[in-house]
């Protein structure tokens, strides 16, 4: 490999005014051999190490001295140390060779499919745990699986997929799409009231449309349905009654818990413990969760494995495990859906299947400030490992 630089003066460094560059080749094969020289100063340990004779190495530092215009070791008998340029450069060619194996090994696990890197951006209503039972499916197939788990509304979703910063995205099905966007329908969800457990309306088993017009809403900034909300449930009345807003579930959540109003929410969304979720009247508000992928894009292992699973998931079966809106005498704390509960969803799946950890799964989530509670699901980065060996079918 040859790694063009521009030396300025005495130093490595960014171009500044006043300064006249000198062109230069660097062998990657010389770096190596100085670096190693560097660390033993001793030509023969240095060559061993390189697995070259000495006569070779000798030559190659040589000539490695041509390129940047100046002595860099200093041999003396017996004696061998850097000279006050090789000082100066070593930590630069040190960073210069690692960043260029760093490339290397990249470019060898991608090629031998070593790494499989998967990066999924899902809408703010899009619940992380909806996917955590299909990403075990896929670390079962696929060594070394590396999820990168993004958040945004539908129109910034869209904006990073055609960037190439996703791979593909959960979204809600009130959004345009643009052509070149494939779109397949997985699930279809109802939306139901959440509000706190002390709420008087909490004791319902169902909402008639008719208290909905006396109650105080908390609207979610940008809700993808808030429109057909109030077409379906407020046709002769003004609207809902919107006091709060906030961009953030989890300030939402805490803010029906106190009690200042009741959340538009999906039904399998996780939610506090100290919030109940209560069914509409007639279920007025539905939605459709669509996985998005650039159509004509070549798809990665991991990605044409993701979307050919997700297309072929049962996902009622799926649903059932998650939590349900219900009466409030049912209506209990179930895992998944406290303020913790997403992390303990996505735990429990991981934890589950994880035995040796020598080969790790990676799961990093990253969202766009879904506020304080601290789970994967609610804004902070963690990383989740497992063995995905512990999961492959026996023979």
């Amino acid at each position: 490999m040859t790694i063009a630089l521009a030396y300025y003066g005495n130093e490595l460094e960014r171009p500044t005014a006043n300064l006249s560059s000198v062109s230069m080749q660097l062998q990657l094969y010389q770096v190596r051999y100085f670096l190693a020289l560097a660390r033993t100063l001793n030509f023969t340990r240095a060559a061993e190490q390189c697995n070259v004779t000495q006569p070779a190495l000798t030559k190659a530092v040589q000539k490695l001295e041509q390129e940047l215009g100046g002595t860099l070791i200093h041999r003396e008998r017996n004696l061998t140390q850097l000279t006050e340029l090789g000082k100066m450069i070593l930590p630069t060619l040190e960073k210069i060779f690692a960043a260029a194996e760093a490339v290397r090994l990249q470019a060898q696990g991608y090629q031998k499919k070593t790494i499989a890197p998967l990066k999924i951006g899902l809408a703010p209503s899009v619940s992380a745990a909806l996917i955590m039972e299909l990403l075990l499916e896929l670390a079962r197939i696929i060594p070394d699986l590396r999820v990168d788990l993004h958040e945004a509304d539908a129109n910034g979703l869209v904006a990073m997929l055609l960037d190439g910063e996703i791979n593909a995205a959960l979204v809600g099905d009130a959004v345009e799409l643009p052509e070149r966007v494939d779109r397949w329908l997985l699930f279809e969800e109802r939306y139901v009231l959440v509000l706190s457990r002390k709420h008087p309306m909490a004791r319902q088993t169902v909402i008639p449309l008719q208290d909905l017009h006396e109650a105080v809403f908390l609207e979610r900034v940008g809700c993808d349905v808030a429109g057909r909300f109030k077409q379906a449930c407020f046709a002769d009345h003004p609207g809902p009654k919107v006091v709060h807003r906030s961009a953030q579930e989890s300030h939402l959540q805490q803010m029906a818990s106190a009690g200042f109003g009741a959340i538009l929410a999906p039904e399998h969304a996780p939610r506090l413990p100290s919030l109940a979720a209560i069914p509409i009247e007639g279920d007025p508000v539905r939605r459709e969760v669509q996985l998005l992928a650039v159509a004509g894009r070549q798809y990665s292992p991991a990605l044409d494995a993701f979307i050919k699973v997700a297309r072929v998931r049962d996902w009622t079966s799926a649903l059932d495990k998650l939590p349900r809106a219900s009466a409030p005498a049912s209506n209990n704390y179930l895992p998944g859906s406290g303020e913790h509960g997403a992390a303990e969803e996505i735990d429990g799946c991981l934890e589950s299947h994880t035995r040796d950890r020598s080969r790790p799964f990676s799961l990093q989530t990253s969202t766009g400030g879904l506020g304080s509670p601290p789970s994967a699901l609610w804004g902070v980065r963690r990383r989740a490992r497992f063995d995905p060996d512990s999961l492959r079918a026996g023979p």
